[in-house]
């Protein structure tokens, strides 16, 4: 029987109602599609995300009726601020879509880790609107790696070019990377439309060029996924240079080469760049620049400097106010 969504299944962020002939699965005798599938993951691993969750974990009552291992639907529906029928209904793996602000609400609510967070959006077909703050790949050991490296910059990127971690150095030598919004940070997106970082690059045309070809190369692997498309239509929305290079459909393989930068701080800087893969296929790496002289290691030493003694400075002012 035919149905449409009632008032409350729209009243989630960004929620969306149901198609007139949506249904709690596939017709019988016919093959599931990928889509039926991704539903029906979708479902089960919601509910079973649901029924670990105790009431206390998340500051509700307990009562004494509760027959429901973890949270009813009613509570993740209020928790997560979507209609109950709309959670109802990914319950059921209903033919519906939902907004990444949605899938983010819910992440929060059903108290996710990294990993699960990525399989929610991976089942649901969405972008995460904050894949490097979830990234699993970015291990403590990792970030402790890239601080011990310091002075010499590094950071560790995806096989999209987004920016997962990065050390004090880095996150000063184009720009200032920390006081960029996590979407923003991404080298095809920053060589773009960032001017301190475009500012810092010696030689631009090439730079620019070189970054569209490897993204290109390395999207043939992921022309279906909505975190490649979304970056790449930012990109053209926002760059006509972007847009001209990449209809020029060049590839580019990945490697590392010496790079100049001018640094708005220490002036110019010599480095050899190279990436060290952290898995059997090119996709998370470590990214390292190693001075190729004295003159630029003395001078990252001093940037890492001024960038220490600014936090100080900043820890010292707030603990003052406080």
């Amino acid at each position: 029987m035919a149905m449409s969504a009632p008032s409350d299944a729209a009243s989630g962020p960004g929620a969306r109602s149901a198609p007139p002939d949506a249904r709690s699965g596939p017709a019988d005798g016919a093959a599931a599609s990928e889509a039926d599938v991704r539903r029906h993951e979708l479902a089960a691993f919601l509910r079973s995300r649901r029924e670990r969750i105790t009431p206390e974990q998340v500051g509700l009552p307990r009562g004494r009726r509760r027959r429901t291992p973890g949270l009813r639907r009613e509570e993740v529906a209020h928790l997560s601020a979507v209609g109950v029928t709309w959670y109802t209904w990914l319950e059921q793996a209903r033919d519906i879509q939902v907004s990444p602000q949605v899938l983010d609400a819910l992440a929060g609510a059903l108290l996710l880790d990294p990993t699960e967070r990525s399989h929610l959006f991976a089942l649901a077909g969405a972008a995460d609107p904050h894949p490097e703050a979830t990234c699993p790949a970015v291990t403590p050991t990792l970030r402790r790696l890239l601080d011990q490296l310091e002075p010499v910059p590094a950071a560790i990127q995806n096989s999209r070019y987004d920016f997962l971690a990065h050390n004090r150095t880095f996150g000063q030598l184009f720009c200032d990377l920390d006081a960029l919004p996590r979407e923003d940070r991404n080298s095809l997106w920053l060589a773009f439309t960032n001017e301190d970082f475009r500012a810092s690059v010696t030689d631009l045309p090439e730079v620019t060029r070189v970054l569209a070809g490897k993204l290109r190369a390395a999207m043939a692997e992921h022309l279906a996924e909505p975190a490649w498309k979304e970056l790449v239509r930012r990109l053209e929305e926002a760059s006509p240079e972007f847009r001209e290079i990449w209809a020029r459909r060049e590839v580019v393989a990945p490697g590392g080469r010496v790079k100049i930068i001018r640094n708005a701080r220490v002036g110019l800087l010599s480095f050899e760049h190279t990436n060290l893969w952290l898995g059997p296929n090119a996709g998370t790496h470590l990214v390292t620049y190693v001075p190729v002289d004295d003159a630029t290691q003395a001078g990252v030493a001093r940037l890492l400097d001024l960038v220490v003694r600014e936090r100080e400075a900043q820890a010292e002012g707030a603990l003052a106010v406080a």
